[in-house]
């Protein structure tokens, strides 16, 4: 009999430990599959670097994964495999994140009372979980800080300072991207013409055999316009054609549906229409190239190439921000996609130029 409860005892204790093996291998893939997505969506936001919401040619958010896997290997080696810190490192922040969540709920509840939604019994049962998850998230904290607890708080609270750093870079350069737009508004409604005017009643065809400029656009903006001023500014009245280059990108933010695919070609193509209409109203043949892709570099190789064929004499421009300031946050937060271009066209032997534009 005493062998017999041993057997079950055992069996009951085997079935514990695998079942136990395998809620923690579901909750590894969870966040391997769920952490790229939450660091795509913070990108989209500008909470982290807008790398991360790119897709790779597989449509899965690459650098996530990548980063998941990189930040867990040197967790292992830091922590040199210890179950018990593991444990307090997951139990705090775990906690913090159904906290959060539970307070998200509450602040919608709250602004939702005037609505016909039935708030109370949704306020009621999110305040009490989150009145539970602070309670046991304080308890952790205080339990294990001794153990382990306060390096998981130093970690956590290092990254939040390191996203506050980074929405705070993001949110000085679209001041500076917004005072670059109002100068070229200033530019363009002024009763003097920003480029050298030709003859507007011209009949405007295209001259295959003249010399054609190439601009990288990305979107009707302050850089893009800047980028065609500085051509001018150079070059004068050399180039006879123009062709507007763009590329809608499909990241995490895009790939939600087809509807949002159409918005994206519509923009596109609104944006680069806007190109064509500024150029025509002075006196220049102008016409935009789009492709729609994951890829910035591999869409602009494939189409340089029948640009070229259509006009043997093209040279492609491209602008690029100076920040006031270099440094390595400016590096690593910015993917300067048009150096990456010079590089790949360099190798095709195919020319192209890159206009600095000064913030």
């Amino acid at each position: 009999m005493t062998n017999d409860w041993g057997q079950w005892g055992y069996g009951f204790l085997l079935v514990i430990l695998i079942s136990e093996a395998v809620l923690l291998f579901v909750a590894a893939q969870t966040g391997f599959l769920d952490g790229p997505r939450v660091l795509s969506n913070m990108a989209l936001d500008r909470w982290m670097p807008t790398r991360f919401a790119m897709l790779s040619d597989r449509l899965v958010m690459q650098n996530g994964i990548l980063i998941m896997g990189v930040a867990a290997l040197v967790l292992m080696i830091l922590s040199r495999g210890s179950v018990h810190f593991m444990v307090v490192l997951y139990s705090i922040n775990v906690f913090i994140t159904f906290a959060l969540s539970q307070l998200g709920m509450v602040r919608h509840w709250w602004q939702s009372r005037t609505s016909a939604e039935p708030w109370r019994k949704g306020l009621l049962i999110n305040g009490v979980g989150l009145i539970l998850t602070a309670f046991i998230l304080i308890s952790v904290i205080a339990l294990k800080f001794h153990e382990g607890g306060w390096i998981t708080l130093l970690v956590t609270g290092a990254l939040i300072g390191m996203v506050m750093l980074i929405k705070r870079h993001y949110n000085q350069t679209a001041k500076l991207l917004r005072r670059l737009d109002n100068l070229v508004l200033e530019a363009m409604s002024s009763s003097d013409s920003v480029l050298p005017r030709q003859d507007a009643k011209t009949d405007l065809r295209p001259d295959p055999q003249a010399k054609t400029a190439v601009l990288f656009v990305n979107g009707f903006n302050g850089l893009g316009l800047h980028t065609l001023f500085q051509v001018f500014r150079l070059y004068g009245g050399v180039f006879k054609n123009f062709i507007f280059l763009q590329v809608g990108v499909v990241d995490a933010g895009v790939f939600k549906g087809s509807a949002e695919m159409k918005r994206l070609e519509a923009q596109v193509e609104k944006d680069l229409n806007q190109y064509v209409e500024f150029m025509k109203r002075n006196g220049y043949y102008a016409e935009g190239v789009s492709a729609i892709g994951v890829d910035v570099i591999n869409e602009v190789a494939e189409l340089a190439p029948k640009i070229l064929e259509r006009y043997p004499l093209a040279v492609f421009y491209g602008g690029q921000l100076v920040f006031p300031e270099d440094s390595l946050l400016t590096r690593g937060l910015h993917n300067y996609t048009v150096f990456a271009l010079q590089r790949r066209l360099y190798r095709e032997g195919i020319p192209i130029s890159i206009m600095p534009i000064r913030m």
